[in-house]
């Protein structure tokens, strides 16, 4: 089949006027593995890769994540579900097991740096918790941006005192970011806590209705969140539980946020 000229440019004009009018998203997934270990007791390393690659995410926020700890085989799990997964990968240990590390990853599409692992307050003796921070480049609608992201996992007690200061101390760490900032993980609390009372004074939920993650295999609460700040405008395109109850005691949660333009 033949084309004119004419007939060839007014295509290649309105593909262009199209791309450009597409938006650009990143989709953002958080995922507390426990270790890779499932609610039918095996610790299966694949499973996960499956699960997080099924989501299609740009960047995944891991935490509950073995470094050469005997009770998942002494691997490396964020390298080796980084190479199953085909993304880049960074690690951030907070608790020691005997010779290996436990703590929160990240995982993307796009390459990492600025990496950095963040000790969150921790009070009485509990289980140390951190903040895992990356900046990545992204595209958006006028080309691309910079933008942070923060995988974290909140202490687990009762009491919220360590989950309040967290949040403080992560907002007095980012109080001069100017920047699209992505916060996501395990917050150990529910929409109705103080916790997130605290949260949503500086941050945006993804979502504001429940989206039960916990426990997996019938979810009654969530407690695992992504959440952003912004100078730009965002818009959230989607925000979706996956439907996996096994490969976990929680499920990950999924959301889309639709980028604007330079900052």
């Amino acid at each position: 089949m033949n084309c004119s000229p004419l007939a060839i440019t007014i295509a290649l004009l309105f593909a262009s006027f199209a791309s450009a009018e597409t938006p650009q998203s990143l989709r953002v997934l958080s995922y507390n593995i426990h270790h890779c270990e499932g609610s039918d007791g095996k610790v299966d390393l694949p499973r996960i890769a499956k699960v997080i690659k099924s989501a299609a995410p740009d960047v995944v926020l891991l935490q509950e994540v073995d470094r050469h700890v005997a009770r998942s085989g002494n691997i490396d799990q964020a390298v080796e579900i980084g190479r199953l997964t085909g993304m880049h990968v960074a690690f951030g240990g907070n608790l020691k097991i005997r010779e290996g590390d436990y703590g929160n990853a990240i995982l993307s599409r796009y390459p990492l740096r600025d990496v950095e692992n963040r000790q969150l307050p921790n009070s009485n003796g509990g289980e140390p918790r951190g903040v895992l921070s990356v900046v990545v480049t992204v595209p958006n609608a006028e080309g691309e941006q910079d933008c942070r992201i923060l995988a974290t996992h909140f202490d687990h007690r009762p009491a919220p005192v360590d989950r309040l200061a967290s949040v403080d101390d992560i907002e007095q760490w980012l109080s001069t970011e100017n920047r699209l900032v992505v916060l996501g993980g395990d917050f150990n609390a529910t929409q109705v806590s103080s916790v997130l009372e605290q949260i949503r004074k500086s941050w945006r939920l993804a979502v504001d209705g429940q989206k039960p993650t916990f426990p997996a295999t019938t979810p009654s609460r969530q407690i695992d969140f992504i959440s952003y700040r912004s100078p730009a405008p965002i818009q959230v395109s989607e925000v979706r539980v996956l439907d996996e109850a096994v490969a976990s005691d929680h499920r990950p949660i999924l959301a889309t946020l639709i980028l604007a333009g330079d900052q």
